[in-house]
């Protein structure tokens, strides 16, 4: 099959934070390469990811992860349509491997060049699956660094509804699980242990909740939580743990759901999607589920291996824009602050 007769294939680079990842999506629904190197191990030690080390690891994966991509897409560079890449929001360093690296190949290749903002690329892996969504829908993105309600009028048109004033849902799990001692990464090591919990042992406050509007808080939670560690440890009581994450999820997720089921009445929109990070979490995609259910609106999120950070959500986002003709000029940079509205 010749490039002239076949299918708009998008080569996708994703470096902004602690993954490097690579993958190649054809015509927007045909997977046909997603590598992914993860620093975790890493950054395990350090309790966090730290930047430096980040912007090294890209450095020494990307290449490789293009040349093993090629591969097993069983194609060559020729093959290829289009070279999208995430611009930010993300670590600066790390995001410029990425950037400098696919505005190197789409130069060198005669390809257009398509910058991809992360968040809108955790929308997108919405898009990996076949299942059929229709438009205007709502959508909760929750990772660590976002956590905010869009409206989507069609593919690329947002319209922003409501944000965290403080601490995104992610953010506030990290840090909570540190202060448990849980380690790094914290969401998913909080969630294994709250399903083992009493979600009402320890009463924590619900921030924003019962307001009609779409803001976010999570900071006084968090402080919250900090607090009872802190009381227990003067008094020399135990903590149960367990009791304490499950108590914790049940408070963020609650003002997520309610949130977002409020958008749904106002906006008056039959469909719903989860993206970002958070998105996995078992205990969100569960209340989620119920409550959309119960109200006969479609819920949609990502397989696991899409919620978090990769490329293939980053191809796919690149399509649509590719469709529409929105490229990136050769100018193109990291801007670690990006935001999608």
């Amino acid at each position: 099959m010749t490039k002239t007769q076949a299918r708009t294939t998008i080569m996708a680079i994703e470096t902004s934070c602690d993954e490097t990842a690579v993958a190649i999506l054809a015509d927007g629904k045909e997977l046909l390469a997603n590598l992914v190197s993860s620093q975790i191990k890493t950054h395990q030690q350090y309790g966090g990811v730290v930047p430096e080390i980040a912007s090294r690891q890209h450095l020494e994966q990307v290449n490789r992860l293009i040349d093993l991509a090629l591969k097993a897409a069983g194609l060559t560079f020729a093959d290829l349509s289009a070279i999208a890449v995430t611009y930010g929001p993300g670590l600066v360093g790390a995001l410029l491997v990425g950037v400098s690296t696919a505005k190197a190949l789409a130069y060198s290749l005669n390809l257009p060049l398509l910058g991809i903002n992360h968040i809108e690329g955790h929308i997108y892996a919405n898009w990996l699956t076949n299942e059929k969504r229709e438009f205007p829908l709502v959508c909760l993105i929750v990772s660590g660094g976002h956590t905010a309600l869009v409206k989507l009028k069609g593919h690329g048109e947002y319209e922003l509804l409501g944000e965290t004033q403080d601490d995104a849902a992610g953010e506030a799990y990290d840090k909570v699980a540190r202060a448990m001692g849980l380690g790094y990464p914290g969401g998913p090591l909080l969630d294994e242990l709250a399903r083992q919990g009493n979600e009402q042992a320890i009463p924590l406050p619900r921030a924003m909740l019962g307001e009609n509007n779409y803001a976010f808080s999570f900071s006084g939670l968090k402080t919250a939580v900090l607090n009872y560690l802190n009381r227990a440890a003067q008094k020399e009581e135990e903590v149960k743990m367990a009791d304490l994450a499950a108590s914790f999820q049940a408070s963020v997720v609650e003002v997520l759901v309610e949130k977002t089921m409020l958008a749904v009445k106002n906006e008056k929109v039959a469909t719903v999607l989860l993206a970002g990070g958070v998105s996995a979490n078992s205990r969100l995609r569960q209340e989620m589920q119920k409550r959309c259910a119960g109200e006969g609106i479609k819920l949609f999120y990502p397989p696991l291996e899409y919620c978090t950070d990769n490329a293939a959500m980053i191809a796919c986002a690149g399509y649509y824009r590719y469709l529409k003709g929105d490229f990136a000029g050769w100018d193109l940079n990291a801007v670690p602050q990006l935001r999608l509205l």
